[in-house]
């Protein structure tokens, strides 16, 4: 029981319980209300800023939203020329391919034909090269025989001949030499140059001693090489020997005979390895050329004949000036008598031009009635006219 002032109160009635639960019950609801009414007031308070940001979150959703539609419209924009610029580029792209194309195509065309011009060329030095390869096999054919013609005394001989008449025709006048000429001891040279008094004919020889000189050539060792120079000497002295005593005649030839290589070799290793040859056929009177130094040789002798001819043609020359001389003079008196007659002849040209000029006065004076200024005198040599 609960005693409140006068009141008492029993809590074991029902009634009284229910009535007491009842009211706690309502003052916990009023007390929750209350309670409930200031949380709510706080959280109005506390959701002021909320919506405030709230309300700025939309104006900035707003914001983006507009900004988006901007960007989508410039996105567009962007996309439109970035289309556009993608066709353009694509379009020069193009026309720079196709630039590209024609320039490759023109291109490749001018490497072809230069190609097969370069190959036609090309063909033709080959052509040229098996002319070269075919002339060289002809060329060796030809040196082999050579080796068989200088490996033959007799034939080489005839080889030294035809060579020095090929030389000796191409420098002197046909009436100057003679080939195989016989002199008077019965010895018969191989070429004889008609050269006047001094010197008076000379004789070239056109044999060689080869045999020497190639044994030379084809030794290997000290002994041999010494072998071979004792036999070139041997064999150049005794040639040496032979032309002097053979080809050097007094009051028929010159006092001197020409020995005749045609291998410039031998006369270059004559000159480098047997000096002492070259000064015994001095002494001998025996002078040693081959084919560029017989040249030179000749050219002199050429010099020489023609000296000679002009000496024995020294008194027709004269003869045949004075001639001249005198033709020359009949030349002048007649050019003297010309200019005479033309002297005449002008002369009477300028009479006849002003007896011209005085009749075409006349003529003038004539036709224009001018007999006023007939000159005084002049009257007797009118024609009167006669009166009707």
């Amino acid at each position: 029981m609960i005693q409140i002032g006068e009141t008492v109160i029993d809590l074991g009635d029902p009634l009284t319980l229910a009535l007491v639960i009842g009211a706690g019950a309502l003052l916990l609801m009023l007390v929750l209300i209350v309670l409930a009414m200031r949380a709510a007031t706080r959280s109005a308070r506390m959701m002021e800023p909320l919506v405030q940001s709230i309300g700025g979150l939309g104006q900035r959703v707003q914001s983006l939203s507009d900004g988006q539609h901007q960007l989508a419209g410039g996105l567009t924009h962007v996309s439109e020329m970035q289309a556009k610029a993608q066709s353009q580029m694509i379009e020069a792209m193009e026309r720079r391919l196709e630039d590209v194309q024609k320039g490759m195509s023109e291109t490749l065309h001018g490497t072809s034909t230069r190609t097969a011009r370069s190959l036609g060329e090309l063909q033709q030095k080959l052509e040229q090269i098996d002319k070269a390869q075919a002339n060289i096999e002809k060329l060796s054919g030809d040196v082999l025989s050579l080796q068989d013609i200088l490996s033959n005394k007799q034939t080489r001989g005839a080889f030294g001949e035809i060579q020095l008449n090929d030389i000796v025709s191409k420098a002197l006048p046909s009436d100057s030499y003679a080939f195989q000429a016989t002199l008077s001891n019965g010895k018969r040279a191989d070429c004889l140059i008609h050269l006047p008094n001094p010197p008076g004919p000379i004789v070239i020889d056109s044999k060689f001693p080869l045999e020497a000189y190639e044994a030379l050539r084809a030794a290997d060792t000290a002994y041999e090489v010494n072998e071979a120079q004792k036999q070139m000497r041997v064999a150049v002295k005794a040639h040496i020997k032979a032309i002097s005593e053979r080809y050097i005649l007094e009051g028929e030839t010159a006092d001197g005979a020409l020995m005749f290589l045609p291998s410039e070799a031998v006369y270059a290793e004559l000159h480098a390895n047997f000096p002492e040859l070259v000064r015994e056929g001095f002494a001998a009177r025996v002078w040693i050329v081959s084919p560029t130094t017989c040249m030179a040789t000749l050219n002199t002798m050429r010099a020489i004949l023609k000296d000679a001819r002009m000496r024995e043609q020294a008194g027709a020359i004269r003869k045949q000036l004075a001639m001249m001389h005198r033709d020359v003079e009949l030349v002048v008196e007649r050019v003297a008598k010309l200019n005479t007659h033309f002297g005449q002849a002008r002369k009477d040209i300028d009479d006849i031009t002003i007896a011209a000029e005085r009749a075409g006065k006349r003529a003038t004076k004539l036709d224009n009635f001018d007999f006023e200024e007939l000159a005084p005198g002049a009257e007797e040599t009118v024609v009167p006219l006669p009166r009707r």
